[in-house]
């Protein structure tokens, strides 16, 4: 029997250990039935659960489960990543503030002493911080219920990944896909190394745009060129105008010398340039901006470098700035130009400035000497494989942001700066010449031939960027570069489930490196959620103080809760906007079925009558609830087939909430507490088939909850666990009763809202009229007389009545009208008042929403989460409108 009280923590805590003890996640790639697989993204080793985690790894659950209850051999493949500058990061922290920096003389390499500490000391010290928090993360989504097979976690730089990683890039650098190269990357002066994209987060700063005054050569004209950062100036080499510009073009192919610096550099006419902006003119400085870059190489520009690893200005600049900060360097260079006349003028001018996500400090475009993959060669399989339909994309929009990253893809830089990660294969002789090799000792073969002797070689320092060993994730986690029986079963996998933000970061890099080294695609499908948002549709962060804790959500409702509430929200595209009483309302939901399973038992409805073929049903209530679960099945079962797993959750709700416990088991209940007999015997099995299929098809979902009431309920002893159980059949619908029953659960709503708008006391029974009623109508009546009376709080029925009493509201079903006196218990000339008056004032609503929605400039300027507001706002006030407008047309005149 059921407690009385639903707790899902003491359930949870119980539950899953059962579950992994007994084996029930494990892949069985031996077995003849057919694979699924799905790779985790996997987290960070030393992170921690936040909602992003708790979406993502809810919605892959969501699929594992399903597949194994349609009878897949399933592997959900579990691991984390070394995360390189995240981890490094967090243990120079801890390095620091211990104090261990200082007792070894130095501090942990993520600073200016970074080299004070010896490195094999600190990957010491970083594996031992990988073995106090590495399973933070794994133990706490287990929490959250993941079905994952643990026994083949794996980790990024554990032995057969790292083997991996090595095999990828010396085949890669052999191919001519890896080679080195001296290019901008986005490099973090604080880590003292190049980070990605995807580590550079913009920032919005309120700073300057100074116009400073160049001399021409030769005359005593100017060129103004407006810059928001003009200690760069020192690495000019050209200047850029718009060759249309009437301001500007006389000067093209004339030159302007450098102030401060003297230098003679070259005016070129490039469509970068916007006349609009600025002054019109663009100071070039290809060695410290992307744009820039580009620029110079389009004509042949110098790339002068001017600021070192430290962000110090450095190189062939004057004296009098060496050494200095960059942003000391820009207030004397202001002043000194000032001092000059070479400052036309200052703006106040807000803009946005990209800083590094860990480091914390603005990032600076460095040219430097890093390794790359040919990204452009290795792209052409991906693209054609998402042409093709190889690889889809749901939302299918996410096709069209793929190829946006992939047709205009450059260099990938996947070298870092770092101690902390796969260490490049790369060796270097005594003349610099590398020898790429798989180990040290193959290295030194090489160099052998090479040099015809045996040479002293140093291995490059830098290490690989994170992603290069999570692009090999689908088929390094199943054993390549060996051929294992996983990775022959489950490769290609799935479906990858992930978030737009990293469509072009892991998605596309798993299908380059997928194709290149494997010949087929990673995944046949790439599932693609919106970001979780507080419930004003704003970013969670820490300065916005709007953080929710997945965690502490399941401590206060249960996991269950948060993972139906997750997946009722995750519509195909926009933002999940999530509040704790969202979760709360789906713990309320879990503690409905609760109640509802707890009353069947009471009554004999636990297990089905052995034998008992839902087909034999006599009665029209449980022809229809059969009916109902049926539809139910089919909308669950392609809602998760489709990914709009939204939608098998509302299928799930409206049928559970509504159809069973609001409607079934009220129905139901005179039948179960009444007298024994065939009705009550079927009403028995059918409460209790449904109650057995109802949880098969929410386990997926919520399945702490399912898998206790299946035990529970008794089909454990008889046929396992449910995490194990088949998919139920979906019963056929009856026409009949789905008619009939149709019309009873329609008449009751609709006098309920009815009475509930016009305030009519909830212990009022009102008689009811039924005005030009045919046969089937008063049959009808008939049969369902008692239950009319009892849900709709009804009196005295007259079946037959020729015309509709005054004072009635009137509701129409089918031919009928349904006409109820209420004057004796609502005052109707103040209730008209009252509606008239909420209608009109909706109406106010909906067209100041409509003004503001109709100005282009509101919607342009205002943030997305506030125009979704004035949407939301607008169709819920809409909706009320219709409701009062029909409750006041019920009224009549």
């Amino acid at each position: 029997m059921l407690d009385k009280t639903y707790d899902p923590k003491e359930i949870e805590a119980r539950r899953y250990p059962e579950w992994e003890a007994a084996g029930a996640f494990a892949a069985r790639p031996e077995t003849a039935k057919p694979g699924y697989c799905i790779v985790i993204p996997p987290p960070n080793v030393t992170g921690s659960l936040h909602m992003g985690h708790a979406l993502d790894n809810t919605l892959q659950d969501v699929l594992i489960r399903w597949r194994r209850m349609k009878g897949d051999d399933v592997l959900w493949q579990p691991g984390t990543d070394h995360a390189g500058i995240a981890t490094q990061m967090v243990v120079v922290r801890n390095l620091e503030a211990e104090g261990i920096g200082l007792a070894l003389d130095g501090a942990a390499p993520g600073g200016a002493n970074r080299t004070l500490i010896d490195r094999e000391a600190f990957l010491k010290k970083v594996w031992e911080w990988k073995a106090y928090s590495g399973g933070t993360i794994t133990r706490q989504l287990r929490r959250l219920g993941a079905s994952c097979d643990w026994s083949r976690e794996r980790f990024t730089m554990d032995d057969g990944l790292s083997q991996a990683v090595l095999k990828v890039f010396v085949d890669l650098h052999r191919q001519g896909l890896i080679y080195k190269d001296k290019r901008l990357v986005n490099w973090d002066p604080k880590m003292l190394t190049a980070i990605s994209d995807l580590e550079v987060e913009s920032r919005e700063v309120k700073g300057h745009l100074w116009f400073l005054r160049y001399p021409i050569e030769g005359s005593d004209e100017h060129i103004v060129v407006a810059t928001t950062r003009p200690e760069t100036m020192l690495g000019d080499s050209g200047i850029a105008v718009h060759p249309d510009d009437p301001k500007w073009k006389h000067l093209i192919g004339r030159h302007a010398i450098l102030p401060l610096v003297g230098r003679r550099i070259p005016i070129v006419a490039d469509d970068y340039s916007d006349p609009e902006k600025g002054s019109g003119a663009v100071k070039i400085t290809p060695a410290h901006d992307f744009n820039d870059f580009e620029v110079g190489k389009r004509h042949g520009l110098e790339q002068i470098s001017v600021l070192d690893r430290f962000a110090r200005i450095a190189g062939h600049i004057p004296d009098a700035y060496r050494g200095m900060d960059r942003f000391e360097a820009r207030k004397k260079i202001v002043a000194d130009l000032e001092a000059l006349g070479l400052v036309e003028k200052i703006e106040p001018h807000t803009h946005q400035v990209p800083f590094g996500d860990r480091g914390g400090v603005p990032v600076e475009p460095y040219l430097t000497e890093q390794w790359y993959v040919d990204a452009k060669t290795l792209a052409q399989g991906p693209i054609a494989a998402a042409r093709d339909g190889r690889v889809t994309f749901v939302p299918a929009r996410g096709r069209d942001e793929f190829f946006r990253w992939m047709e205009n893809i450059q260099p990938w830089c996947v070298s870092r700066q770092l101690w902390w990660g796969h260490q490049i294969p790369a060796w270097y002789g005594p003349d610099r010449t590398v020898f790429v090799a798989m180990s040290e000792a193959e290295a030194q073969a090489d160099a052998r031939g090479h040099y015809g002797r045996d040479v002293a070689l140093e291995r490059d320092p830098d290490v690989l960027d994170t992603w290069f060993s999570s692009a090999l994730w689908p088929f390094s986690t199943l054993g390549w570069p060996e051929r294992t029986p996983a990775l022959a079963k489950y490769y290609p996998t799935d479906v990858l489930v992930t978030g737009w933000d990293i469509l072009f970061f892991w998605v596309a890099r798993m299908m380059m490196m997928g194709q290149h080294f494997m010949g087929e695609v990673p995944f046949r499908t790439v599932f693609l959620h919106g970001l979780v948002t507080d419930e004003k549709g704003q970013k969670m962060s820490k300065s916005k103080g709007n953080i929710i804790d997945p965690l502490e959500l399941i401590d206060k409702y249960g996991a269950d809760a948060l993972r139906f509430t997750l997946v009722s929200l995750a519509a195909a595209s926009g933002r999940i906007r999530l509040s704790p009483q969202r979760v709360e309302g789906s713990r309320n939901f879990a503690t409905k079925l609760w109640n509802a399973t707890r009353f069947a038992q009471m009554n004999g409805a636990a297990l089905p009558a052995g034998g008992f073929d839902p087909a034999s049903a006599r009665l029209p209530l449980n022809r229809w609830v059969l009916g109902e679960l049926g539809r139910a099945n089919r909308a669950v079962d392609s809602g998760i087939a489709e990914f709009r797993l939204n939608e098998a959750a509302t299928a799930l709700y409206e049928f559970i909430w509504g159809t069973v416990c609001d409607w079934y088991v009220e129905l139901a209940k005179p039948i179960l507490q009444g007298p024994d007999g065939a009705a009550k015997d079927e009403t028995r099995a059918v409460t209790a088939l449904v109650l057995r299929d109802t949880v098969k098809l929410l386990h997926p979902v919520m399945p702490f909850l399912t898998e206790e009431i299946w035990d529970k309920l008794g089909h454990r002893a008889g046929e396992g666990p449910l995490i194990g159980a088949a998919w139920p059949v979906a019963p056929a619908a009856d026409t009949d009763a789905d008619a009939e029953l149709g019309w009873l659960v329609r008449a009751i709503s609709d006098i309920r809202s009815a009475r509930a708008e016009l305030n009519v006391p909830a212990g009022a029974k009102l008689a009811l009229h039924v005005v030009g009623s045919g046969g089937t109508t008063r049959r009808r009546l008939a049969s369902h007389v008692a239950a009319l009376e009892r849900l709709a709080r009804l009196g005295a029925i007259d079946a037959s009545a020729a015309a509709a009493p005054s004072g009635s509201l009137q509701v129409v079903i089918d031919e009928a009208t349904f006409a109820l006196p209420v004057g004796d218990v609502v005052d109707l000339a103040a209730e008209r008042i009252r509606l008239a008056r909420e209608v009109a004032k909706l109406s106010d609503e909906i067209a100041k929403i409509d003004a503001k929605l109709a100005n282009a400039g509101f919607v342009a300027r205002a943030p997305e989460e506030v125009v979704e507001e004035q949407r939301t706002r607008r169709g819920q006030a809409e909706r009320t409108r219709e409701r009062l407008s029909t409750a006041l047309a019920r009224l009549g005149a």
